[in-house]
Order: structure tokens, then sequence, then C-alpha cells
């Protein structure tokens, strides 16, 4: 991950490859250069906004104009002014979340370059925690199967210094206007550090492609990072699973020559006063099993297992933060695949609670998997369970690629997920459990089916979960099947492929958690 600085200096003292400005749209229309960038605009006699203008930039959100230093005043060669959208009005600020986006905008377009000063509007910590978020966040890239000299794709192999260099993100961001020596203003990038870290490795795993990640695989870097960050470890490979009766899991996993793992990894607290489960749904690749997708829908299926990655990331987070919870994140992994040993549709899977589920629709496997880990974090009588997965495209047809579904067994606290993501920047939206959806899932057969009545898919996922969870147990469900995976241009911070989605909401809970309130 890029290094980060904080300095009290001035931007135009500062060495780098560039500085970063921030330019609004004033109240006439023109460009105006934002807090933090005056002794930039000082160097350009005043005339910045002017100059921004004549090249056509407006100030509006996501727009980067580059233009050369002036002769004198500035130490690095080149200034990029990034739009931060309208103005605010006097006395106040800009949004958090338009800082974030600011700095990653021009992160991303900064990429091979080796430093960047960000002299955006940062003069307390929540804006220092915002520029210093959002320009790592930026800066990422998975070059992991680029330029190799064999041609297999191998991490460590030669490749050209200067593609290498092109594709690399940014190396080092400096953020002026913060005090490394305010506890506050430290902390704050300190936090931003390890979210964007936790929310790099949740997009590492995601953009992996699936014959390099398998249940297995996955198990054991969950393994070496619980060791890493002193984190209790247990990891039930398909022996286990059947031993203790985790149907869903084995069904969904049965097709695959690479079996299923149910991994439980645990942060603990010494003064912890509540507890969390985060439950995620980990299929590491989905071909909709004998319901085999059609044409066009299985390329990114490697995505399917972000829920778990996201859990995976936010219980690390939570413990290198420290914060005084107990976080327990339990990752369902399965490979989805038909084969004559595939669970067929009609077949009736013995549930890890004891239910038993007709299985009409194999491509329907994520709330299989997802139902027996829930029964399983249940048992523990955490304060409360979030389950988070790529469940259905009914969500994405609902609420679009951007924004995750937020559904509940109890209103306040969906309402609270949805606060808390909004917070953690992450667009979501409260959705509803309508209860005579819950009937198009009666089963002739079995005490139900995996499937109901098709409008509505994504509330009918979200009551199939919620026959799994104990009915004295706070329960959250984020369907991220929108924004998990970008499959169009990378914007503001979020790059093209997998994005991290949920981990900085999971690790805002997890800090509602630690200061003793989940409502």
């Amino acid at each position: 991950m890029s290094a980060l600085t904080l300095s009290t200096s001035s931007a135009t003292t500062q060495r780098g490859d560039v500085v970063v400005i921030g330019v609004a749209k004033g109240s006439k229309g023109s460009p105006v250069v934002a807090f933090g960038g005056e002794t930039v605009d000082k160097a350009y006699g005043g005339k910045l906004a002017a100059t921004l203008e004549a090249l056509g930039a407006s100030g509006s959100e996501g727009e980067t104009t580059k233009l050369p230093a002036p002769p004198t005043g500035l130490k690095a060669p080149v200034v990029m002014a990034v739009g931060l959208g309208e103005a605010p009005g006097k006395n106040e600020s800009y949004d958090l979340e338009t800082l974030r986006r600011a700095a990653g905008t021009a992160a991303r377009a900064l990429a091979g370059t080796k430093k960047a000063v960000f002299a955006l509007p940062a003069d307390d910590a929540p804006s220092v925690g915002a520029v210093t978020e959002g320009a790592l966040l930026g800066a990422y890239a998975f070059n992991a199967y680029r330029g190799t000299a064999d041609g297999k794709g191998k991490r460590g192999a030669k490749a050209d210094k200067k593609e290498q260099e092109s594709g690399a993100p940014l190396a080092e961001v400096v953020v002026v206007g913060a005090k490394a020596r305010d506890k506050a203003h430290k902390a704050a990038a300190d936090r931003a550090q390890v979210l964007a870290a936790e929310v790099h490795r949740a997009r590492d795993l995601i953009n992996t492609p699936s014959n390099d990640l398998t249940p297995a695989v996955f198990a054991d870097q969950v393994r070496e990072a619980a060791k890493q960050h002193s984190l209790d470890i247990e990891v039930m490979d398909e022996g286990a699973l059947a031993k203790g009766g985790y149907g869903g899991i084995l069904g969904v996993g049965q097709g695959s020559q690479n079996p299923p793992r149910l991994v439980r990894i645990g942060y603990k607290h010494p003064k912890a006063k509540n507890s969390l489960a985060l439950v995620g749904k980990g299929i590491t690749y989905d071909s909709g099993g004998i319901s085999l997708k059609p044409a066009g829908h299985n390329e990114t299926m490697k995505c399917d297992m972000s829920g778990a990655a996201a859990v995976f990331a936010a219980v690390v987070s939570a413990a290198r933060l420290g914060l005084r919870v107990n976080v327990t994140g339990w990752l369902a992994l399965a490979e989805n695949m038909p084969s004559g040993s595939a669970t067929r549709p009609g077949d009736v899977l013995s549930m890890y609670s004891g239910k038993t589920v007709e299985v009409l629709n194999t491509d329907a496997e994520g709330r299989l998997v997802m139902a027996d880990a829930l029964t399983r974090a249940c048992e523990e009588s955490p304060d409360a369970v979030v389950d988070v997965a790529t469940l259905t495209g009914a969500m994405v047809l609902a609420l679009g690629n951007r924004t995750f579904g937020v559904m509940s067994n109890d209103d306040a606290f969906r309402t609270t997920v949805h606060e808390l993501a909004d917070e953690a920047g992450e667009a979501s939206w409260p959705m509803p459990m309508p209860t005579h959806l819950r009937k198009g899932m009666d089963s002739p057969v079995a005490d139900m089916a995996n499937i109901g009545e098709r409008p509505g898919g994504g509330l009918v996922a979200g009551l199939f979960l919620k026959e799994f969870v104990d009915e004295d147990v706070l329960w959250a469900h984020l369907d991220i099947a929108g924004p998990a995976f970008n499959e169009s241009g990378p914007f503001g911070y979020t790059p093209k492929g997998g994005t991290g989605s949920a981990v900085r909401t999971l690790v805002r809970l997890a800090e509602r958690a630690a200061a003793g309130d989940l409502n």
C-alpha cells in the first residue's frame, strides 16, 4: 500500500512529483480554488482559478486538470486540480465523502507516480481521515497476473520495468494541513490506513481467479492472517462439516472437486461488553450448478465470495484498531459446480438447523451456505448478527450497481446499519421484509424450498435467511450483489473489479458496538 506522511508544511515547500488541490464550482459558475490550495494559488499570482477555467475546468466532481507549476514558488513540477462539486456555503465545510472521492480520483489518475502532495481541505481530524482514506483507497492496482515473463500469471516473475511502473499505484501520499503530533489527526490517519489496507485485502481476494482461490486456499489465507494478528481460528473441512450436519454447505459444494470449508475467525478484547457476529457468503466460483447460468453471466462469478472477503477484512480491521468489542467472522466457503455428484433440482438438504430444504434452483446456492453459517453463529449468542452476501440479481435490479440493500428483523437496527453505511461512505438502502412472500417458499416435500416468488426475489432471499436466525437475536442482512464488483469504469476511489464493498460499514458497526450501542 502507498506510504503515508502527514505534514504541517506548506504545499509549495513539499518536494514531490505533483501537488493536488481542490477546485469547486463557485456561485457564479466559475471554478474557485478550495481551502488548502491558497499557497499554490499565490504561486500563480492569484490567477490559478482563471487559468483552470481557461483550460476547461469547471470544478465538477470527479474532474481532474493538470497544469505545469509556475517558474518559481513551487518545488513540485506539476499541479493537479480535482473537482469537488458545488462549493459549500459560508460557515459550511465539504462533505467527508466528497473529500474521499476527490482524493481517490486524484490518486487513481496519478497511477505510476512516486509522490503526490495532497493540499485538499483537511484542517480537522475527520477531514484528515477522509482525505487519507480516499487517497489510499484510490491508490490500488491488482497486478499479480500482469507482465509476467513465463506467461503463467505467477507473482514474482520478471517483467518490463517501465510497464510495471506505469501500472503501479501511487507510491507515496503526503497530506498537508494534517498534524502528525496531533493525537486526533494521527488517530484518524492511522484508522484510514487500516481501513484502506483491509479493503485492499478484500479487493485482492475478489480479483483473484477462482483457479487460484479455492475454498481451501481461502481458508489458508485466513489462517495466515489469524496467526499474524493473534486471532482465534477454526477451519471445518468436508469431514467435519459432514460430521456436524452442515447439509447446506455440503450440498452446494458436493459438485466440485474443491471441497467446501466453514471458517470461524474471532477477535476478542479483554474489556469488551458487546459481541458481534459477521457471516459472509464465500462462493469462490458460481457456475449456477445444475441450474447452469446462461452465457454472459459466468465471467465475473469469481466475485461471489465478496461477502466472505468483507467479513474477513472487517474482523482483521477490528483487531488492528483494537476495538473494545468481540467480533467473530463466519466464512461459508464453497464452489458451486455442475457434475455427476452435484445437487440436483428437486433434491432435499438437511440443514445444520434441522430444517429440510427442497432445492428447486441450484443457482440459489448462497442462501444455503449462509443458512448453515447463520445457525452456527447464533449458537454463540452474540448481541447482533450481520450477514453480507452477493445474494441476488433482483437486488441489483432494484437498487442498481452502486447501492446495497439492508434488511433486518428489527426496524431500528436496520436504520442503524443504513446510517452507519452512510457515515462510512457506502451507499445502502433499507428494504422491507413482507411476510406474505414467505408462503411462496412452501414445499410439498420439505420444510421449505430455496426459492419463492420471482417478483421481489431479493426480499424472498432475505426472508429465507431469517428462517435460520434465532428470534431473539438482532440480525441484519446486507445484499451487496450490485456494488461488490465494478464491471464499468473506475470512479472516485472505486476501481474496476473487486471493490471491497461493506468492509467499512462493518467496521463502523463494530466501532458502534465497541461504544456500547447497537441501536
